[in-house]
């Protein structure tokens, strides 16, 4: 996407950012839960620390509100438009961390590399302009943050497959490629061993009984990585980031602003991979016109990431346009196309009581009532 092709409202956003940005003499940067709205956070808190500009960062779930006392004298919010904030990037047609980027060329300096990342797991597509500033480059392989691959396929979201969630299954699966020497180093594979590796986990993704017809489009965003950034591939970085945003957001922060954050992080990455990945594995699915649901448990005091889970099933599960991931007291949806499904989850908490936040193509929700009434509510608004 050129300079000509931006959106006006992206543009517009990341000059009146910028704006806000220059002029505040304390910044106070608020991002929703996603690794795209995180990714921007970093972007433009790094942009005013070589400024010696103050800032104050903190992430938020989508449901609760950015309010707060601060002393801060500008609020910009990513990923989110709330009535108070001075500025705002929200979820568009853009990546939030793309336009996050643009006004930190504003403002003097813009890291490109975390902006991609973060870019890399939004639903908006980053344009090759942002690839291009980070000056990283395509290489064969799956994407993951770590070198050890039992680990990297097993906890990455950017797949669901038969092995996800399960290392020993990931074990078998490199043994019948003949891979497993390269299974706790893939630093040191060779070209021919990354396609090999690619294609396993391709036809892996695709050629389950239950695998969605988008599977097969949806798996080559894990496929031939950006190699580069501080977890070996810029996708990886991204898988992190939104799992940090989702499950440790005080880990998050720490690691898009440059701190020391990795082990922590790499942490927070494995336990929500399994979780998510163990939730849509075990749950019941029902299937109904344009509408795909399936209704997971938690484990002990661990709840399913329910906004990964539903992300996972529209991507790699559902023959429905819209998937909706159901569990006691929390759900969230994800479709393929914008449906406004922030409006269709607001409808449905009015309904069944509850709060919710969203936007076109996904939405968050808390409800106070039983499961399956809850489901009947959103089915009626959507």
């Amino acid at each position: 996407m050129s300079t000509a092709d931006r959106p006006t409202e992206s543009a517009s956003a990341a000059s009146d950012v910028a704006a806000v940005c220059r002029d505040a003499e304390f910044v106070r940067l608020v991002a929703t839960a996603d690794g795209d709205a995180l990714a921007a956070t970093g972007v433009l808190a790094r942009a005013l620390a070589a400024a010696d500009r103050p800032f104050q960062a903190s992430v938020v779930a989508p449901t609760a509100t950015a309010e707060r006392a601060t002393e801060a004298d500008a609020t910009v919010t990513l990923g989110r438009a709330d009535a108070a904030a001075d500025a705002a990037i929200p979820t568009g047609p853009e990546p939030v961390s793309e336009v996050a980027f643009r006004a930190a060329e504003e403002l003097g300096s813009a890291d490109a590399v975390l902006a991609l990342a973060g870019a890399t797991v939004a639903d908006a597509t980053p344009s090759a302009t942002l690839a291009d500033a980070a000056g990283v480059e395509r290489r064969p392989g799956v994407a993951t943050p770590t070198p050890d691959l039992t680990e990297g396929l097993a906890y990455g979201t950017r797949l669901h497959a038969p092995f996800s969630g399960d290392p020993e299954s990931v074990r078998t699966a490199l043994a019948e490629c003949n891979l497993m020497l390269a299974a706790e180093d893939a630093d040191g594979m060779d070209e021919d061993d990354r396609r090999r590796l690619a294609s396993m986990v391709a036809l892996r993704t695709v050629g389950t009984d239950d695998a969605s017809r988008r599977a097969a489009e949806c798996v080559e965003d894990a496929l031939r990585p950006h190699d580069g950034g501080p977890f070996g591939t810029v996708e990886g970085y991204g898988d992190v980031l939104d799992a940090v945003a989702r499950v440790r957001p005080g880990t998050g922060v720490a690691l898009a602003l440059g701190h020391d954050a990795r082990e922590a992080a790499l942490d927070a990455w494995r336990t929500h991979g399994e979780r998510a990945h163990r939730a849509l594995a075990n749950a019941t699915t029902g299937r109904y016109d344009g509408l795909f649901v399936a209704r997971g448990a938690g484990d002990g005091d661990a709840e399913p990431p329910v906004a990964t889970a539903a992300r996972l099933c529209r991507d790699f599960r559902s023959p429905e346009p819209v998937a909706l991931f159901v569990t006691d007291g929390e759900a969230a949806a994800a479709s393929v196309a914008d449906r406004q499904l922030g409006a269709t989850m607001d409808a449905a908490v009015e309904s069944a009581g509850g709060r919710a936040a969203g936007t076109g193509r996904r939405a968050r929700a808390s409800f106070e009532t039983d499961t399956a009434t809850f489901i009947e509510a959103f089915r009626e608004a959507l």
